[in-house]
Formats: structure tokens, C-alpha cells, sequence
């Protein structure tokens, strides 16, 4: 194994670890297995699915890391489908870290299962709009609140920052709620709230239903970095670690959405992901691929 894989492996391990806490498993620390017990947060559900996960030595940057489901439950129909899945995001995510991406799209069947025997069972009802900051509460989205995010004050030399330019990515549209992403080079703190400030002079912008971000600053071999979910829960915390295992440093990503009175489910995390990842890539923050050795200049809107 190279030591850049090696490195990425105890890396992603070590993430997984902090943010799966009891459920993620060291099977064969030599073998490089681990097992994952996805399930939903509902006291009430016991539908879970056991992963059994090796990392080969040429992961991720050669190969994709080899798997086994657990889940009686499944139907084999269903199990095919979920298969089929993550192969998918295995080759959209070429010499990637993915496992994070694999088990939350497992997560996303589960709870699919879930809120398919409970909308059997109990009368359909209708939702408000204003009503959305509380959506994650009944979709067994995992809590990150057991996750530590080490955040380090970055002094204040005095220095007068400039706001950096801001790109904006193509919207993505789903049940007529909206997903932009919007992405700017930052190399201190202070340049996050006018980052913010001059994206919130746009009056659509102001008045989205959500305004998420995740900043990375490395300065000196110092991390500084921070995230908000601004009513979602967990979708800065995501961001962040979307950030962290791409390497992405010295960026700021801010996702808008604005509601459109249907919800999404877990849909929701996965289109905030892809609108943030998009600009990551146009853009030149995601190390991992040769082709993307550091940030372009220009972009599509500037604000």
C-alpha cells in the first residue's frame, strides 16, 4: 500500500469513527475491515442493515473498497437496487474517500422502509412551509451531535480583509424546492461573515428558507474551520466533512434552498452535497483529482 492510500485510509477511519461513534465497529485493524450498523434513530424501528466493509490496499485511489450487506428484511429486488446504487456513486466518485456517501445512502433506504410502513398506517398531513426547519425531526437522519469539530480561534492580526469574489453554481430544482450553491476563497475568519453579508444583499438569497455553510482555513499547518445549518439540522456538519474528506482548504461553500412546500425526505442532504461538490470541483478544491491541482480563477455569476 502507498503511503498516500495509507494515509487517506487512517484518515477516513478516523472520521468515520467520530461521527458513527457505537455503530462503526473495528473488525481487523491489520485486514483494514469494519462494520457499520446503519439504522434509524426511531426507538420504535428495529429495521437496521449491517455492512461489513475492507478497505483494499489500493483504496481509494485505485480501486473501491469491497463490501457485504446483512439485512433479512431486504427484499432481493430492493437489495439489487441498493447495490446498483452505490456502484454508481463509486464511479462518480472515482479515487474518492466514498465510504461516508455509501452508508448514507444505505441510511436513506432504511428510512425509505420506515416512512413507507408509516404512511400504511397513518392518515396523510399536510405541512406548511414555515414548517420545514423542523423536517429532519421525523426523518431518522443521524444526529452529529456526538460529532466534535475541533475549532481553533484564528487571531486577529488587524489586517483589513477584502470580501473574496463569490461564484454561484446552477441551481438544482426538485418538488419545486431550489438548491444553489455558492463558493469564495477565504484565508481568514473575519472574511466568512462578509462572504455572508454580501450574499445576503441579494433579497432572494436573504429570504431563502436556508442559508448553510462550511469554511476550511489552513494557515501555518493550522486548521481553522467552522459550519452553520442555519434551521437544517446537520447539514453544516455534513458540509464540513464533505470538505474535510476531499481535502478542500482556504473555501468557504454556502448552500441557499428555498422550500416549495413538499419535503424532500433525505433527497434534501443529498442535493445541499451535489450543489456543494459541483463548485468544489469546477473550481479546483478537490486535491484528490490530478487535473484539480489548486482554485481557478473566474466563475459563472460573481456577487
Amino acid at each position: 500500500m502507498s503511503d498516500d492510500a495509507s494515509t487517506r485510509q487512517e484518515e477516513e477511519v478516523e472520521a468515520l469513527a467520530a461521527i458513527y461513534g457505537d455503530d462503526w465497529c473495528v473488525v481487523s485493524e491489520q485486514a483494514h475491515i469494519y462494520s457499520i450498523q446503519v439504522r434509524n434513530e426511531d426507538p420504535k424501528s428495529h429495521r437496521t442493515i449491517n455492512v461489513e466493509i475492507t478497505m483494499p490496499p489500493g483504496y481509494p485511489t485505485e480501486s473501491p473498497p469491497l463490501y457485504q450487506l446483512t439485512a433479512p428484511w431486504l427484499r432481493r429486488e430492493e437489495k439489487q437496487t441498493l447495490e446498483d446504487s452505490l456502484a454508481d456513486i463509486y464511479c462518480e466518485n472515482l479515487g474518492e474517500s466514498m465510504i461516508y456517501l455509501w452508508i448514507e445512502r444505505i441510511r436513506e433506504v432504511v428510512q425509505a422502509q420506515i416512512d413507507d410502513s408509516q404512511s400504511d398506517s397513518s392518515p396523510q398531513t399536510s405541512q406548511s412551509a414555515s414548517a420545514v426547519r423542523d423536517e429532519d425531526e421525523n426523518d431518522g437522519e443521524f444526529d452529529l451531535s456526538d460529532l466534535v469539530i475541533t475549532t481553533i480561534e484564528q487571531p486577529d492580526d488587524g489586517e483589513v480583509m477584502e470580501c473574496p469574489p463569490i461564484n454561484s453554481g446552477e441551481p438544482i430544482v426538485d418538488r419545486r424546492s431550489t438548491f444553489q450553491g455558492h463558493l469564495a476563497p477565504v484565508v481568514h475568519k473575519k472574511q466568512v461573515k462578509q462572504i455572508l453579508d454580501t450574499l445576503y444583499q441579494n433579497k432572494k438569497i436573504a429570504n431563502a428558507t436556508h442559508n448553510i455553510y462550511a469554511y476550511r482555513i489552513c494557515q501555518g499547518g493550522t486548521v481553522y474551520q467552522g459550519c452553520e445549518d442555519d434551521g437544517e439540522t446537520n447539514a453544516g456538519s455534513r458540509m464540513l466533512h464533505l470538505l474535510q474528506i476531499l481535502d478542500s482548504d482556504n473555501v468557504m461553500v454556502v448552500v441557499s434552498r428555498w422550500y416549495g412546500g413538499i419535503l424532500l425526505g433525505p433527497d434534501r442532504f443529498k442535493h445541499i452535497n451535489n450543489a456543494a461538490r459541483g463548485l468544489l470541483e469546477e473550481h479546483g478544491y478537490i486535491k484528490s483529482k490530478e487535473s484539480k491541482k489548486g482554485p481557478k480563477s473566474g466563475g459563472k455569476k460573481k456577487r
